[in-house]
């Protein structure tokens, strides 16, 4: 299984990396990331430039689609070359947004009808697109999920790993990673999260 985590100018090295690097605890398992850009090489916000490890067409083969967030997503969804290259499907494939990611997937009209979580910054780009966003870290409907806050990235990538790994991999991969004397009280918060993104939007409205 393969993860696109889509990468554009001006991204945000915490949104790209976290989720990333997460996600390849599971190599061995047979998850992989992929930082997936539209150029060869792109430069963060901090001026940290990085080599895309797979072309922005990965999307359309990849099993999962992660859309990181940055300081220029507003001229991502202006343009109109470049929102053509995600043809991205939500019916065969995993699709989750980070912070201004969420700004991408109502460009491509994937949140229609459904709320999402963003940062406060990109918030209000978000809800002039007629998106409701929530006041949570997390959110998941169906194969669609959003996250909000440079940290609830640890969410995006957790909700990955559990929908095709399972909890157990969840446990072991955010157990691994978390703060010493901090394991299990992490490990519950993130699955925590997770659930609570994924049992609000069961509940009637």
């Amino acid at each position: 299984m393969q993860v696109a985590v889509v990468t554009f100018d001006g991204f945000n090295e915490l949104d790209s990396f976290i989720a990333a690097a997460l996600v390849n605890r599971c190599r061995k398992q047979g998850l992989e990331a992929f930082i997936t850009t539209p150029d060869p090489v792109v430069t963060s916000m901090n001026g940290v430039e990085v080599t895309g490890q797979r072309p922005l067409e990965f999307v359309a083969e990849a099993d999962v689609v992660l859309v990181g967030s940055g300081v220029r997503a507003r001229d991502v969804v202006a343009d109109d070359r470049l929102v053509s290259r995600l043809p991205l499907d939500p019916a065969r494939q995993l699709i989750g947004a980070q912070c201004s990611g969420a700004l991408v997937l109502a460009r491509l009209g994937l949140l229609d009808g459904r709320p999402a979580c963003t940062d406060t910054v990109s918030r209000p780009w978000v809800e002039a697109r007629g998106v409701t966003v929530l006041d949570a870290p997390f959110h998941s409907e169906g194969n669609i999920a959003t996250a909000g806050g440079c940290m609830a990235s640890q969410y995006l990538g957790a909700w990955v790993i559990s929908r095709t790994l399972g909890d157990e991999a969840v446990r072991e991969v955010i157990g691994y990673t978390a703060p010493v004397g901090e394991k299990q009280e992490t490990v519950e918060r993130v699955l925590r999260a997770v659930r609570t993104g994924e049992t609000a939007a069961a509940a009637p409205r």
